[in-house]
């Protein structure tokens, strides 16, 4: 598939020319503009402002590649965006992660792996732990995390997340996500899951977390990797920063039995079939508990609020529901974004990641302005994913490469937890 499709995109990327936005997108547009009451959004990113968007490219049958380009009085917006058309059948997406829950991979490499036809970087992650000297960073990543209908995390407390502060009313638990339906939507995963044994029944609170909820207990698989479990008893519910508990517990169930106990959380790779619990806080005691030998039962699912199973889902906070922007989005910080949008009743996913070229006068956009300008792509609704330094946009070359389309903040790309890919077996 890799060399069946490239020449043909290669040839017609070449001939690309600007075109002013029309069609699905000035609907878009349109419809962000009666939210709010005939004005302008953002100072014209819904509407005016010089906004130009290439010719769409076809890149494989339901997908296609466009660039844009907005002028603003700070500087220039560049970016390049992924029209995906789910209601092909030959057409997928689906979460894109390296082996472990707990590790970070390049874009373009994660891409490469599955052949994907195009990509972008996914959610927030445990990038650094200078708050707690000496703990291993875990690259996790934020919010909950389906890969192929496989459930591999849950969500951290909202106050143990990184990334930008959470708009009122947004949760770590929020997602993209694509059912089996074959259609996008935004929803909410919650963990569901108990821990039972003779000595008692107790709520699961975490599912291959970098932080557990306070007084919780959480459970690491062979997803989770070899790294360090350490940091999940650091932090509190409400500040990332807080020193690390020292009332813990670590207890591995092999074969449906207690097999080990530890009184902090250890490190290394858990077999296949076994489970890690580790608690904190009350979550500790109810571990301590428990007596080798005994006989455990761990039960574990992400629940959303919408019908239907998920296909993939990814972590990140809504921006534009029902094509208004979302309340008390930030107007201030400006960075590089990348975006995910959703249009046609869920029937079209819109990714998009912002060019962070230098040189050339660009600048980024704020959350609030990200609003306004994924209403102006044609979303009806869209999640803020990682941005800055994270911001990755990939597509494949002729030879069936993945290759960067956009200049990282960093200069080279940014190892991340995840990234949404687009395939297409046209």
């Amino acid at each position: 598939m890799k060399q069946r499709l490239g020449w043909k995109r290669t040839v017609a990327a070449g001939v690309v020319a600007w075109g002013v936005l029309v069609g699905g997108t000035a609907a878009g547009a349109a419809r962000a503009a009666a939210a709010e009451g005939g004005a302008t959004v953002d100072g014209g990113l819904t509407r005016g402002g010089g906004f130009t968007r290439t010719s769409p490219v076809r890149l494989a049958p339901g997908v296609s590649y466009a660039e844009f380009r907005l002028p603003l009085p700070r500087g220039i917006v560049r970016g390049h965006l992924l029209t995906v058309d789910l209601s092909r059948p030959a057409v997928s997406v689906d979460l894109l992660h390296p082996a472990a829950v707990a590790a970070r991979a390049p874009v373009s490499e994660l891409a490469e792996d599955r052949d994907a036809v195009g990509a972008v970087n996914g959610d927030f992650f445990n990038i650094s732990e200078a708050e707690h000297p000496g703990v291993e960073v875990t690259g996790s990543s934020v919010g909950p995390a389906v890969s192929s209908g496989r459930e591999l995390k849950g969500a951290v407390p909202d106050g143990q997340r990184f990334g930008p502060t959470l708009p009122p009313g947004a949760s770590t638990q929020d997602v993209l996500g694509i059912g089996y339906d074959h259609r996008a939507r935004l929803d909410r995963l919650a963990l569901r899951g108990a821990v039972r044994s003779a000595s008692g029944s107790w709520p699961l609170r975490g599912l291959n977390q970098y932080a557990l909820p306070q007084d919780g207990i959480g459970a690491y698989t062979a997803r989770w990797g070899r790294t360090s479990r350490e940091r999940a008893v650091c932090g509190t519910d409400t500040d990332r920063g807080a020193g690390c508990d020292t009332d813990t517990a670590e207890v591995t169930i092999r074969n449906g039995r207690v097999a080990e106990r530890a009184q902090r959380p250890g490190a290394g790779v858990i077999a296949r079939g076994s489970v890690v619990l580790v608690g904190r806080e009350a979550g500790a005691r109810r571990l301590r508990a428990l007596h080798l030998g005994e006989r455990v039962r761990i039960s574990h699912r992400l629940v959303g609020r919408l019908p239907g199973r998920l296909r993939c889902a990814v972590g990140g906070f809504p921006v534009l529901r029902h094509g208004h922007p979302a309340a008390g989005l930030d107007t201030v910080a400006v960075t590089m974004r990348t975006s995910a949008g959703i249009a046609n009743r869920g029937r079209t996913l819109l990714l998009m990641a912002l060019d962070g070229e230098k040189g050339h006068h660009q600048t980024g956009l704020t959350v609030r302005e990200l609003a306004g300008l994924m209403a102006r792509l044609g979303a009806h609704e869209a999640i803020d994913l990682d941005g800055g330094g994270s911001t990755t946009f990939v597509t494949q070359n002729r030879y069936g490469e993945a290759q960067v389309r956009n200049h990282p903040t960093g200069g080279k790309e940014r190892p991340v937890a995840n990234a949404v890919g687009v395939f297409s077996d046209g």
